[in-house]
């Protein structure tokens, strides 16, 4: 069982994401006002609060948000589930579609600290049912593929 810490979205792609206090997941497009919502398979990021914390005490000073990821949740180790994961917060349904990615053209947070824990440690899903996700939600598997 994990805890949202962090709701995040952007107005524009590649730019640094802030939080919001709670966020509207639409279903098949992904956050209400949010750069990243489309119909296709990386509508809304998660990654792991314990990986940022681990990041941070290596002296980056970040913000939630930094990394372009939507969900900061305490509890799980994303990049060890297996894409099909299925996640439940509130009435929102999310699918686990990718993995990590490749970095924004070496992003600023990898040009200040050599290192950034997106591409190795974010995960991407799709909006299987919507509704609204607020910070302190708590977030449950309900299915993981083997």
């Amino acid at each position: 069982m994990g805890r949202v810490i962090a709701v995040c979205i952007s107005k524009e792609k590649g730019t640094q994401k802030y939080r919001i206090p709670e966020g509207e997941f639409i279903e098949e497009w992904g956050i209400k006002d949010d750069a990243h919502a489309g119909k296709w398979h990386r509508q809304v990021s998660l990654l792991s609060y314990d990986k940022i914390q681990e990041f941070r005490a290596k002296g980056a000073e970040i913000e939630d948000g930094a990394f372009g990821e939507n969900l900061v949740v305490e509890g799980f180790d994303f990049a060890k589930l297996p894409v099909g994961t299925k996640f439940r917060c509130n009435d929102v349904v999310l699918e686990m579609t990718q993995i990590g990615k490749k970095c924004h053209h070496g992003c600023a947070i990898f040009q200040k600290m050599g290192d950034c824990i997106m591409p190795r440690e974010g995960v991407f899903t799709r909006v299987l049912h919507g509704g609204v996700i607020h910070e302190g939600d708590e977030l449950v598997i309900i299915e993981e593929n083997e």
